[in-house]
């Protein structure tokens, strides 16, 4: 995969992962820091059934859409993280606690942040959770 569908992969994430009412969405650019990706995104879930909901929206809309498989899934929730790994693309959803206690966005401080914005409707969810706990 090129650099810029890598990147065009992970914004991809980022939306999918925001248009399911991920939060704190973080995209990091890992490329020159590991071989092992080209991107990290970071989301967190409100409980470990939003997190799979994450989790399956992204799978079946990266599918539908870019006929993409992820080569691995780490996790099922249970724990507060599930990783959907394709390959040139990592995404993490946590629920909070877990988000807390891996402090990805610490270890890799070094990492280039893209700039990303929340959806309309992510803004609306936001709102929404805030007013209504």
């Amino acid at each position: 995969m090129s650099e810029f569908d890598s990147r065009a992969l992970a914004l991809r994430l980022a939306e999918l992962s925001d248009s399911r009412g991920g939060e704190e969405i973080v995209v990091l650019d890992m490329r020159g820091l590991v071989s092992y990706t080209d991107f990290l995104v970071i989301c967190t879930a409100r409980n470990e059934r939003q997190a799979r909901a994450i989790v399956d929206e992204v799978k079946l809309r990266v599918k539908k859409d870019q006929g993409l498989l992820p080569s691995g899934i780490e996790g099922d929730g249970s724990a507060g993280w599930i990783v959907l790994d394709y390959l040139d693309c990592v995404l993490h959803v946590f629920t909070e606690e877990a988000r807390q206690r891996y402090r990805l966005e610490e270890l890799w401080r070094e990492a280039p942040r893209e700039e990303i914005q929340p959806s309309q409707d992510g803004v609306r969810r936001h709102l929404y959770g805030a007013a209504h706990g």
